[in-house]
């Protein structure tokens, strides 16, 4: 899976994914979606469960996002910069991630949710929302959305095609070359979604709207 793919739909099941234990017996990594090259890696999509405190892994050239999605948070030194806390949920922390990081838990083991891009080559939005009515998603030729089920069902629609999710479960939806691209997202709950897309030095433009009735 890339981030140029041709326009498509994709549902990616929880129960595929690949939960793998850190080497320093920490936590444990949930590999939601990965892509590399030839280069190495492109872009990652997971899910960390940090256990204890300790150091992050180094990952030279890579941008990382990073968001809390249950526990009561985690304090992380990046470098030399202030203690950064995320005890909010949905709250969120970008850092590089050639940085040396230090977690310390709050209270207690958290569930975070991890997005990893090659630095110039793919950026990344994340966004956490509450579902409750639909979402028109636009992407720009060349982006994908994933969109993680946090809570609830959803399911996403362009055109005639339409794949349903259950908690746990995430779509993707990958734009192609259409710059008049949209999908439709709709259910109840909470979603986490992530656009991908080449790094082109712009700014993209607004990408999340209530769709109307």
């Amino acid at each position: 899976m890339t981030a140029t793919d041709r326009p498509h739909l994709e549902r990616l099941r929880a129960s595929d994914y690949r939960r793998v234990r850190w080497k320093n017996d920490g936590g444990w990594t949930t590999e939601i979606a990965l892509h590399e090259d030839a280069a190495g890696l492109l872009w990652r999509v997971s899910i960390a469960e940090i256990e204890r405190d300790g150091p992050f892994s180094h990952f030279p050239g890579v941008d990382r996002v990073l968001m809390l999605l249950d526990g009561s948070g985690i304090e992380l030194d990046v470098d030399a910069l202030p203690a950064q806390r995320l005890s909010r949920r949905f709250a969120q922390l970008a850092f590089p991630g050639e940085a040396a990081v230090q977690c310390r838990l709050l209270a207690g083991p958290t569930r975070d949710f991890n997005v990893m891009t090659r630095r110039g080559a793919i950026r990344a939005e994340v966004h956490a929302r509450p579902l409750v009515d639909a979402m028109l998603l636009h992407g720009a030729p060349g982006d994908s959305w994933l969109i993680h089920i946090h809570a609830g069902a959803a399911a996403v629609q362009r055109g005639d095609a339409r794949l349903d999710a259950a908690v746990g479960d995430t779509l993707r939806v990958g734009f192609g070359e259409d710059a008049r691209a949209r999908a439709i997202l709709t259910g109840a709950g909470e979603v986490v979604l992530v656009r991908l897309g080449p790094h082109d030095g712009a700014t993209p433009s607004s990408t999340l709207d209530i769709a109307p009735p």
